[in-house]
């Protein structure tokens, strides 16, 4: 049966501490809908956003979470896709237009009408969470953990590309050693290419050394970005902060791929020159499919990848947990009950 009242963790305005409180929810489940008992819930630097309200879409009361992971502990009654007492997950997206050419063809992620978790609806810091069946993927048996939860969001945001574009004995550049930067690592390395950290921080050098990576370069020396200068078939940046670009997309071989990740707020200056001349290209994605969330949750437990989780905190701690966040964005930080 579902829930008629749920308990989370919200903030009544932009900025504003998360407090207790109780949410009623007076509408009955819907027959395509499920239910989740959270278990724990990574945080994002997109929970970040939305809570501040840095892209103006955000309601209040404010309860974040879009990496979520629990028990399915309903379901309407066209569900067939999970049963009750299933573990299973939730990330950006709780819902999708299903008629769109996207949703049509697998690419749900792309659909312009999809539901953010975040966005017009209460997330997962909370005991009880809903979304659209088709949102909801299940775990493999014998993976879950609070390792899980990051996978549904930052995981499957570096995960779509490197099921898109790489291919074993690529050599792979990544930029930023972060939640997301640390999850590519390690998914690189497994998927068989040579993986070259880019990093400012001569402590996520080690890190990134330890997680898989091959070989590492400061992305502040001009000397070893020079170095590097036509020795990379793809770069995934992860960063949401200016670069000396020219030098980022100049370590691209010929046909090299740079690939967004991270939100970058500033335009990036691209010398059409050196684009031209090496064939390179320049492309960015959003998120992953439900079936590429799948495909992804598959792959970790096959060769037995689990995120970085730097710390975990109650959910009562919420506000702690954004402070650590805030303080040490290397690897994952996640709330639980």
């Amino acid at each position: 049966m579902a829930a008629s009242k749920i308990t989370a963790m919200a903030a009544a305005e932009a900025g504003a501490k998360f407090e207790k409180t109780t949410i009623d929810v007076a509408a009955p489940l819907g027959a395509d809908e499920v239910e989740l008992s959270v278990e724990s819930c990574g945080i994002c630097h997109s929970d970040v956003s939305m809570w501040k309200n840095d892209w103006g879409m955000t309601a209040y009361p404010f309860v974040g979470g879009h990496e979520i992971f629990g028990t399915v502990s309903a379901i309407g009654a066209n569900v067939k896709s999970v049963k009750v007492g299933q573990q299973a997950g939730i990330g950006w997206h709780a819902g999708y237009c299903n008629e769109c050419k996207q949703c049509g063809s697998g690419d749900q992620n792309l659909c312009a009408k999809g539901q953010p978790t975040i966005a017009g609806r209460h997330g997962g810091w909370a005991d009880k969470v809903r979304a659209a069946a088709q949102a909801v993927v299940a775990v493999p048996e014998g993976y879950g953990g609070d390792h899980v939860g990051p996978l549904f969001c930052g995981g499957v945001t570096v995960f779509t590309p490197i099921l898109e574009y790489a291919k074993p004995e690529m050599r792979v550049g990544v930029v930023g050693i972060g939640g997301l930067g640390s999850m590519a690592i390690q998914l690189l390395n497994k998927w068989g290419c040579h993986v070259t950290a880019f990093t400012s921080s001569p402590a996520k050098r080690k890190t990134a050394l330890e997680l898989g990576a091959h070989a590492t370069v400061s992305s502040t020396d001009n000397v070893e970005l020079s170095n590097a200068a036509g020795t990379l078939d793809m770069i995934i940046s992860t960063v949401n902060v200016t670069l000396n670009w020219d030098a980022i997309i100049n370590a691209l071989a010929p046909r090299g791929r740079l690939h967004l990740c991270g939100a970058t707020l500033e335009p990036i200056p691209v010398a059409a020159f050196g684009i031209m001349m090496q064939q390179r290209t320049i492309s960015g994605s959003p998120v992953g499919s439900p079936q590429t969330i799948a495909t992804l949750l598959e792959f970790c437990k096959r060769h037995e990848i689990r995120p970085p989780v730097h710390k975990t905190f109650k959910f009562d701690d919420v506000n702690e947990a954004l402070a650590e966040l805030d303080s040490n964005p290397q690897g994952r930080v996640v709330l639980k009950w």
